[in-house]
């Protein structure tokens, strides 16, 4: 019997044939064994290809996990990060040292994660820059890297239906009062009462404009001051300067009766809600009360709406409307 390299006994009355087979078995063992140590050689990852990061992350994180660490301590590792072709950070185990370019000064890894094949990057979003970055990481004989793609994905601050809602309410309610003023206009004579349509008038314009520049900075997008002081000009003048405008609207014509005191406070409530829902809203960047916003507009509205149709159909019963008398 004859004993190949890779353990397996061949017959001596098969010499030659013995001898071949010999030399294809030690070739093959011989690839399969380089095989190992390559794959040994390696360090593998646990690929991630793209990483997106929005208005509303503080802290970008792009992923770098190695599945097959062997070492016991992070002293034994080694870790760059490269971004395009400059190196931004680099973690030297076995001096437990961590250097950061000037342009990624907030880059770190957590060092007690590395053991656990953890090697992520962490930026500041002001730091953050879209690209390629690319992990290497070493452990003793072994090595290897990956890439990931960090992208920037836009998220608009309300949904679409919510950013239509929040700017269709109030110029509806806008537009409603207009319909009262016109009546108001159609129907009083009076110095007293022409003096008032004046002031209403001013107001009227004043409150439009207001809603308009609002309406502007408020065009949908991901959050900014720019977004939020639109919606900030939106909500107070449709809530608190509606409410005196219609009150006055009703003092000039009527007076206070039952029906208008109640569209008063239906309309006071709506203010308060539309109120809460901003405060809420005002400093989130993904905003979850924005229904509720959208409620007390809306009822701003609906409030505006029964003004109009008292005055309608229920004043202008009346050829000319008398203006209320004071004792």
């Amino acid at each position: 019997m004859l004993r190949s390299s890779c353990g397996l006994h061949v017959p001596l009355i098969k010499k030659v044939l013995t001898i071949t087979q010999g030399t294809g078995f030690d070739q093959r063992c011989s690839e399969d064994e380089n095989t190992q140590e390559q794959s040994s050689a390696q360090l593998l990852f646990d690929k991630t290809r793209l990483v997106e990061y929005t208005s509303c992350n503080e802290t970008v994180v792009i992923p770098c996990f190695v599945t097959n660490v062997g070492a016991q301590n992070p002293g034994e590792m080694f870790v760059k990060w490269k971004f395009n072709r400059t190196y931004i950070f680099i973690y030297d185990g076995s001096r437990n040292n961590s250097t950061a370019d000037s342009n990624f000064s907030s880059a770190k890894i957590s060092v007690s994660e590395l053991i656990k094949g953890d090697a992520s990057l962490k930026l500041d979003k002001a730091d953050a820059v879209v690209g390629n970055y690319t992990c290497e990481v070493t452990e003793l004989s072994r090595e290897g890297e990956t890439v990931v793609e960090l992208k920037y994905r836009v998220v608009s601050w309300f949904s679409p239906n919510e950013n239509i809602l929040i700017v269709i309410f109030p110029i509806l309610a806008i537009l409603l009062f207009w319909g009262q003023f016109g009546l108001l206009t159609l129907k009083y004579k009076s110095n007293r009462t022409n003096r008032k349509i004046i002031l209403l008038l001013i107001a009227g314009v004043v409150l439009t404009a207001i809603v308009i520049v609002g309406a502007i900075l408020f065009i949908p997008g991901e959050y900014s001051v720019k977004n939020a002081s639109g919606l900030g000009l939106i909500v107070i003048s449709t809530g608190i300067v509606l409410i005196l405008l219609q009150y006055n609207v009703f003092m000039a014509a009527f007076g206070m009766t039952s029906f208008t005191i109640a569209i008063l406070i239906t309309q006071v409530l709506g203010c308060v809600l539309a109120m809460v829902g901003l405060c809420l809203c005002m400093f989130a960047c993904v905003p979850v009360h924005g229904p509720l916003l959208i409620s007390g507009l809306g009822i701003i509205a609906l409030a505006e709406l029964l003004g109009l149709v008292y005055m309608k159909f229920v004043a202008s019963n009346q050829r000319t409307i008398q203006p209320p008398r004071n004792n």
